[in-house]
């Protein structure tokens, strides 16, 4: 099964850059997007072949997530079932006969870390909630995590270091989430891959020189590793500051 994840940071100005283009092209059997910036209504998407789930945040233009998938699943559970955390359109679990598979658009931190203390709680409750399902079959989840996990993913560590999306306390979050027993498929494949990242800043010319984070993940549970085949960080494709992830994996 193919698989791709793409935050796409406002669904309608990406479909004016081509999303439907490789939206077709990419002919993934689930296609997932995070922060599409859209209330219910605002988009009427032609999707052949694909069943749509939507989770809209409460307030207008900010967030949100959604699944497009070629097989009709089983169920689908919207948010985490916290309210706190389920305000902001951020998570779609759709379940399967044989594994769950989720999406993600984890909270950012902000400038000057005004949501971190915020953000520590999210990440305590999302695991808490993939390990809940975890219970009953493996999952695979993905998305923009808003994390960078070690140096080697992105382009200036040093100057980085505490500022949202690489502190000392969002990277141990994610490590601690791998411990569990999740594994990070693109690092599973190409521990050492240097240079290629899923975000760059508008600012600075910095997709222009690279100057990029790999934020955007595909996660799975231990159970599913002799089943991963490969993972991939689209690069070449525009029509947002990040890039689509993709997963291919025998399910």
């Amino acid at each position: 099964m193919k698989f791709i994840s793409w935050n796409v940071n406002g669904l309608r100005a990406c479909v004016q850059k081509g999303f439907l283009d490789y939206f077709h092209e990419a002919d993934a059997d689930i296609f997932c997007i995070q922060e599409s910036k859209l209330q219910e209504g605002q988009i009427e998407l032609e999707l052949p072949g694909y069943f749509q789930y939507w989770n809209y945040a409460k307030k207008k233009g900010y967030s949100g997530t959604a699944v497009f998938a070629k097989q009709e699943p089983l169920r689908v559970l919207y948010g985490i079932g916290e309210e706190e955390h389920d305000q902001e359109g951020r998570v779609v679990t759709l379940e399967y006969e044989n594994f769950y598979f989720v999406t993600v658009y984890t909270p950012n931190s902000q400038s000057e870390l005004a949501r971190l203390d915020y953000r520590m709680r999210w990440e305590e409750a999302f695991l808490g909630w993939l390990k809940k399902l975890e219970q009953e079959k493996p999952v695979v989840f993905c998305g923009d995590l808003n994390v960078a996990h070690k140096e080697i993913d992105l382009k200036n560590p040093k100057t980085n270091r505490k500022n949202a999306g690489f502190t000392d306390e969002e990277r141990n979050k994610f490590t601690e989430m791998l411990n569990s027993g999740f594994i990070d498929t693109f690092r599973y494949f190409h521990p050492d891959q240097e240079g290629i990242y899923s975000w760059w800043s508008y600012r600075f010319h910095a997709r222009e020189k690279n100057a990029g984070w790999r934020i955007d993940y595909f996660c799975v549970s231990e159970a599913l590793k002799e089943r991963l085949q490969d993972a991939k960080i689209h690069t070449e494709v525009t029509g947002s500051d990040h890039c689509p992830v993709e997963l291919d994996i025998e399910l």
